[in-house]
């Protein structure tokens, strides 16, 4: 079973005068402005998105997903996964790099060893469709069990 699904971006103008807007089929993102200042500048988010921002809400997503249903499989529910990723952006050589992405996860899962858990939370982080993605890029994960 296959999951397709689109999204498009509008750029008008320079890259670093120029700005743009983001769009989703089921409308989530629905002309969501994008721009050099809101990729550089504007940290707080407030005047819209950066693709780094977008690729750390998926991997984050993804990585809580994949881990749930590894949980479930090994007979265990998650109380609570709470995961963070930060995306580095670098100036390289010729433009600019991903150079890392940082997945935090503080998770709450009653009854589970932290063997258990470490092994679970490792393997989520290779099998997650995203991590698999973004497999060129060093990925990090730092984790925290609350039993």
């Amino acid at each position: 079973m296959a999951s397709i699904r689109r999204a498009s971006a509008v750029w008008k103008g320079s890259g670093l005068e120029g700005s743009g807007t983001l769009n989703t089929s089921n409308k989530f993102f629905n002309n969501t402005p994008y721009s050099f200042k809101t990729r550089f500048e504007n940290e707080d988010g407030v005047q819209g998105t950066n693709p780094e921002e977008l690729i750390a809400a998926a991997h984050s997503g993804c990585y809580a997903m994949a881990l749930s249903f590894a949980l479930a499989n090994a007979g265990f529910t998650a109380d609570e996964l709470n995961v963070t990723a930060k995306v580095t952006l670098d100036a390289v050589e010729h433009g600019f790099e991903i150079t890392q992405i940082e997945l935090n996860l503080d998770a709450k899962v009653s009854g589970i060893s932290e063997d258990q858990f470490n092994e679970l939370a490792e393997g989520a982080k290779v099998g997650c469709p995203i991590s698999k993605a973004l497999s060129a890029t060093t990925i990090i994960l730092t984790k925290k069990l609350t039993n």
